[in-house]
């Protein structure tokens, strides 16, 4: 075999070995030979080696074979660039004829050379003969009578005699294993765990290190981590008289180190797990990951036969790239960079088990990350009654609406039927902390009924127990078993060194002090959206809210509302002392009137009743209040210039509750944002009214402060105007769920519809309201960017959308130079997170 040959090589030192040309294995291999580890003699083939095999262009089989020598037994296995993505399974022991079974017999043994021989056809008939596997599974015998059974078997089954030539054998292996990496099904399987299309497959041969015979043989894996949570322990099996992972199955398995609960390798084979132990640290410090060894022992001497990063869970991966960090193995900014943004969900709300069994019911859209168990409820006031037995409950909603808010607080999960990413019950979901799974149509919801069927015709009714998991998007029958969250000192480490790095700002958006205070714990740097409407659902609030509604004058609803008034300076005052200083923007009220209105008859009724009035004179109203298409109604600041009243009173309730929390604390300068701004004029004209009312303040209280008056970009004309806007304004902050929905025209309620079919049909990359369109919504946060700085270059520019608190669109805020993003509190570590690791990537290129 030519040593020069990058695509056919023997692994040495200095072979020309890369991980993006012969995949990860053979380069751990490598790495293993320069530690000068005990590594079995092993070839690498390329990518393109593999290739060419699969199209049938075989390599000179006699220089593949020549490194081994005339009776090696050896062992093929894949070799990919990322393990994740799978491959075929190994094939132990090519090699083995009937010369060979009659020389081992001798030296090792008759069942041991049977064993080794046996389990070589057996290979070789199901997966590179592709013969009957069932044939060759049920051969219950073992040893020499077990051998005889499977080669007559191979002969009938392929009318031919089992190959006896190496060459041969390694060949068939060869091309089987290429074709199988090639074919349709491994392909679109491993394109769905993320590799590309193109991913290619290494392979190595290796000779057998047999791990059965004469003195102390067998085989195991071995770790120095607890995969589930990171700390150290000796964890993996060995198995005496066996072969590749056959540890992590048998029965008779040993531990590694001593157990009480059964026998061990150290008590068997001291020296060699002394060697096991020294080797898996050697490869933690100088290949700079905590490893899992597999490994053979071979009459007491140990080989590793591979290297792999240990398996780990997300509250794993972080301890143990803190603790590499920490023992100087890899610095700061590379332990930042192991642990995926995402995952950190898992680590801040309890999940499902992930060794649990789980009796699935239905799936919907994963909208709120985290699972909880519960008695199935229908209405808000249901799940308020739950709650105050103490009994833990789901609501169960065809799609939420404000008024189900309370409900949402007392429920400790949310499934509705419609509704995907951005709808209602997703956005107040993760603002909560709420497992929500949405859009969750393969259920039948019999509102009436109050019943839900399952798609295999199971029938759930109120009270039944189920579990929610809004981390996949499952609706699981029963109780299941669940994993706490976990935030622990490693877990504050690694986002204190996020925070080092980041060079971003990420705030939090809260509507109430309890999600105010869930922001602070995890180091928001202010409020970035505080959407006021949430706090007029309370009862007490609501009546009066509806008696405002339902006033004929200005001066009826200046009435009204001044009963309002101390409610919210309340609210606000509550929430400036929580954030201490830090900077609290606050939304003007922006859904329309009606949203606060009962939708049925009996709610019409109870309204008649609590206002003294008509239930004809409610009713007339109510339909009066009615719009075709209220998302594109009067709304936002449009209901401000209508009806400037409310926005009177909350400009006042804001700057009260400044004057108040700044008296014991740090000075308070408040941010009020305009929502649903389409043109200049309407800026002006909120303006006016805000000033008016914080010198009015003033005047009253002789106390000075600041404020800032800010836009919420949400539609596109503001986008296209923002030079026009700016002027006016301290801020932008760009509502990306209906600004998106406005670019596109789609309903961010109904789109889950059909969605996940545009998807993929490739009519868009990526749901729009998942992830955030830099083409074609971020180009016109591009365009608003840069007309606003021209006119006003100290604007401020956020994102307050959804889509803040995705790494991807944290990456394109920042190199649009905005200032800070925005997100639902639980959500806020993980931008935290991205942020730093977009800006390490940037500083090493």
């Amino acid at each position: 075999m030519q040593q020069d040959d990058s695509h056919i090589t023997l692994i040495t030192p200095t072979a020309p070995v890369a991980t993006a040309t012969h995949g990860g294995r053979a380069k751990c291999l490598q790495r293993l030979v320069r530690l000068d580890l005990p590594v079995p003699r092993t070839v690498a083939l390329s990518f393109d080696a593999v290739h060419r095999i699969a199209a049938g262009q075989m390599p000179e089989m006699d220089e593949l074979l020549a490194p081994f020598g005339d009776t090696a037994l050896l062992c093929v296995r894949p070799s990919s660039e990322d393990p994740d993505w799978g491959g075929p399974g190994a094939v132990l022991n090519i090699g083995m004829n009937d010369a060979v079974h009659a020389d081992f017999a001798e030296r090792l043994g008759r069942e041991a050379a049977a064993t080794l021989y046996l389990r070589f056809v057996q290979a070789y008939a199901i997966h590179v003969a592709r013969l009957d596997p069932d044939t060759f599974e049920s051969i219950t015998q073992t040893g020499s009578e077990g051998l005889a059974e499977a080669l007559d078997a191979y002969e009938d089954e392929a009318e031919e005699a089992f190959p006896q030539d190496a060459s041969v054998q390694l060949a068939a292996v060869l091309r089987s294993m290429a074709r199988a990496w090639e074919g349709t099904t491994a392909r679109l399987l491993r394109q769905a765990k993320g590799a590309p299309v193109d991913a290619g497959l290494g392979l190595v041969v290796q000779e057998m290190v047999l791990g059965v015979g004469q003195g102390e043989s067998g085989s195991g894996v071995i770790q120095l981590v607890s995969s589930a949570t990171g700390l150290p322990q000796i964890t993996g099996r060995y198995l005496s008289q066996s072969q590749g992972r056959d540890a992590l199955e048998g029965e008779a398995s040993l531990y590694l180190e001593r157990d009480p609960r059964g026998p061990s390798l150290e008590e068997l084979a001291p020296d060699a797990f002394a060697d096991l132990i020294e080797y898996t640290k050697l490869m933690r410090v100088k290949l700079r990951a905590e490893m899992q060894a597999e490994f053979t022992i071979e009459n007491g001497k140990v080989w590793l036969l591979d290297g792999v990063r240990v398996p780990r869970s997300t509250r794993a991966a972080v301890r143990i790239a803190v603790q590499l960090a920490e023992d100087g193995i890899i610095p700061p900014q590379e332990a930042l960079m192991r642990v995926d943004p995402r995952m950190l969900s898992e680590l801040l709300h309890r999940q499902v088990d992930p060794n649990a069994p789980r009796d699935r019911l239905a799936r919907g859209i994963a909208a709120s990350p985290g699972a909880a168990t519960g008695r199935i409820v229908f209405s808000a006031s249901e799940a308020q009654a739950s709650a105050s037995r103490d009994e833990p409950c789901i609501l169960v909603r065809r799609e939420t609406s404000p008024e189900d808010i309370r409900g949402m607080h007392a429920a400790v999960a949310v499934l509705t039927e419609r509704g995907g990413m951005t709808s209602h019950a997703a956005v107040i979901g993760r603002g909560l902390g709420l497992p929500c799974v949405v859009g969750a149509s393969e259920l039948r919801f019999h509102l009436r009924k109050k019943t839900l069927t399952a798609p295999d015709g199971r029938v759930l009714r109120a009270g039944d127990v189920i579990t929610v998991d809004g981390t996949s998007g499952e609706i699981l029958a029963g109780a299941a078993p669940l994993l706490e969250s976990a935030q622990d000192d490693t877990f504050q480490t690694l986002m204190g060194w996020a925070d080092a790095e980041r060079d971003i700002a990420v705030r939090a958006n809260a509507d109430t002090p309890a999600d105010a205070l869930t922001a602070r714990n995890f180091k928001a740097e202010g409020i970035g959206l505080c959407r006021t409407e949430h706090m007029f659902f309370e009862t007490d609030r609501l009546i009066v809210m509806r008696e405002m509604i339902f006033a004929n004058t200005a001066q009826d609803r200046r009435a009204a509302l001044e009963r309002l008034l101390p409610m919210q300076r309340a609210d606000f005052t509550e929430l400036f002392h929580i954030m201490q200083g830090q900077p609290v923007c606050i939304r003007l009220l922006d859904p329309p009137l009606h949203e606060f209105l009962p939708h049925d008859r009996a709610g019409h009724r109870e309204l008649a009743d609590a206002l003294d009035l008509p239930l004809s004179d409610v009713t007339r109203r109510v339909e009066a209040l009615g719009e075709y298409n209220p998302m594109l109604g009067m709304r936002g600041v449009r209901l401000g210039i209508t009806v400037p009243e409310i926005y009177d009173m909350q400009a006042r309730a804001i700057f009260e509750a400044t004057i108040e929390a700044s008296r014991d604390g740090a000075p308070v300068v408040p941010e009020i944002m305009i929502p649903l701004v389409s043109a200049k004029r309407e800026v002006e004209l909120v303006k006016t009214h805000i000033d008016a009312i914080a010198a009015a303040v003033r005047n009253e209280t002789g106390q000075d402060f600041d404020y800032r008056i800010g836009v919420m970009v949400e539609t596109p004309r503001a986008a296209l105007r923002a030079g026009d806007i700016a002027p006016h304004c301290a801020f932008l902050s760009f509502g990306t769920n209906d600004l998106t929905q406005m670019t596109y025209g789609l309903s961010r309620d109904d789109a889950g519809r059909f969605m996940s079919t545009y998807v993929q049909q490739g009519v868009f990359p990526e749901d729009p309201f998942h992830t955030l369109d830099q083409e074609g919504v971020g180009e016109l946060l591009r365009l608003a960017a840069e007309r606003g700085r021209a006119a006003h270059p100290d604007l401020v520019l956020s994102i307050c959308g959804e889509h803040g608190g995705s790494p991807e669109s944290i990456d394109f805020c920042r190199a649009a130079g905005f200032d800070y993003v925005s997100c639902s509190p639980f959500r806020v570590p993980v931008a935290r997170l991205a942020a730093a690791q977009i800006a390490v990537r940037d500083k090493i290129g």
